[in-house]
């Protein structure tokens, strides 16, 4: 089978069940090949506790060039000390090998459970059949970019991509990412692995601030339970087989809609978030800063008890303030306001009487906003979260079964 996903140009991609899953799903190994160097930049997990994949990486980024992702799901390759490390740089020779390409070109990624090491043998013929049916020197490309999608996924429910086309210097220009992540969601950054490619080419160091701003915005404006994991990644790609982009108001539209790309990505992945049933983004006005209205809406965003109350349909508007006032964020309570969509729930840190049924009817939708405004200056922040369920316990409980 061939996926009609049409990628930007000179990229490759698919996936294939090798074995590293226990159990059978259509891909636990993914590989991504552009038929030329790609100058690229990746932003990585905070977390002191760092997979080797992500030591790889690094490492290999270094140089602002790469030409393919080789990535699985079914094992983290996360606290496995020195075998851990060779078998990603083992993952990159194969990969490199296979194209003909140097060995830091390769970025490697992985998902799953952590504590255990790869099964090589498994991962070598994997990567053997997908860069067979990839190579661009063979007379048929089996391009199958749903499978490598489906290659990186582990509680996800459902495949997550998008794309973007638009045309700079007469040239139409393909912008495409996907990301997995549906449980330890938590910036920065989240259990997420995101790639994303196009067509365009961009001056590394440009590329590097568009996708730290446009994370900034989305992924690590995230959360589903809180936790940050040891794997993240993100890895930004460009070939430069369409248009060469460096005039500003090029930069601006394609900064534009790399935002818009990767914030679509970030709402998909708290939607398909574990047992969740609905996306909730809390936005905080009139603070003095930024950060101390992001800090705000992360603190919200992350409490349990916010976030079963959503669960529930419970407009209990006291478990938000609550949640503000321990953000650790100095602000005026009784000057703050806090609105269900455009349902007024206090005013002055002080309830006001409002529609239980109006509520109970807001609640109820798959996707709802909230609002809190200090009234203490005029920055503004957003976070995404989705609700607490019965299902994210049920699925946590035996993740390892």
């Amino acid at each position: 089978m061939v996926s009609d996903i049409q990628l930007p140009q000179g990229f490759y991609a698919s996936g294939v069940y090798c074995g590293i899953a226990k159990k059978p799903k259509p891909a636990d190994l993914t590989l991504i090949y552009s038929e030329r160097i790609c100058n690229a930049a990746g932003i990585f997990t905070r977390n002191l506790v760092k997979a080797a994949p992500i030591i790889v990486s690094q490492k290999n980024l270094e140089s602002g060039t790469a030409q393919a992702i080789v990535a699985n799901s079914g094992c983290a390759n996360a606290a496995t000390g020195d075998q851990g490390l060779k078998d990603a740089k083992k993952m990159c020779a194969l990969a490199a090998d296979a194209f003909k390409i140097k060995n830091n070109h390769v970025l490697v990624a992985s998902t799953g459970v952590i504590g255990s090491t790869l099964p090589i043998e498994k991962i070598k013929q994997g990567i053997k059949n997908l860069s067979s049916q990839l190579n661009p020197k063979n007379k048929k490309i089996y391009n199958n970019p749903l499978k490598a999608v489906y290659g990186i996924m582990t509680t996800d429910k459902v495949p997550k991509f998008e794309k973007r086309e638009f045309i700079m210097e007469g040239k139409t220009v393909r912008l495409w990412g996907c990301v997995k992540g549906a449980g330890m969601i938590h910036p920065n950054m989240a259990t997420m692995l995101s790639f994303i490619l196009t067509d365009a080419e961009l001056p590394i160091p440009i590329m590097k601030k568009m996708l730290k701003t446009s994370c900034d915005q989305s992924f690590n404006a995230a959360t589903v339970d809180g936790d940050t994991s040891t794997n993240d990644s993100v890895f930004f790609l460009a070939n430069g087989l369409s248009a060469k982009i460096k005039k500003p108001k090029d930069l601006e539209k394609f900064n534009f809609e790399l935002k818009s790309l990767c914030e679509s990505l970030t709402k998909k992945m708290i939607s398909d978030g574990e047992g969740a049933t609905k996306l909730i983004q809390v936005i905080v006005r009139g603070a003095r800063s930024n950060r101390e209205a992001k800090k705000i809406a992360e603190v919200v965003a992350t409490s349990p008890l916010v976030k079963t109350a959503f669960f529930g349909e419970d407009a209990n508007w006291g478990r938000i303030l609550a949640a503000a006032g321990r953000s650790g964020v100095k602000f005026h309570p009784n000057k703050t306001d806090l609105l269900l969509e455009n349902l007024s729930l206090a005013k002055k840190g002080k309830a006001v009487i409002f529609s239980e049924t109006k509520a109970k009817k807001i609640l109820s939708q798959k996707e709802i906003r909230i609002f809190l405004n200090l009234h203490e200056g005029k920055a503004s922040a957003h976070y995404w979260t989705c609700d607490f369920s019965l299902d994210y316990v049920k699925i946590n409980s035996d993740y390892r079964s």
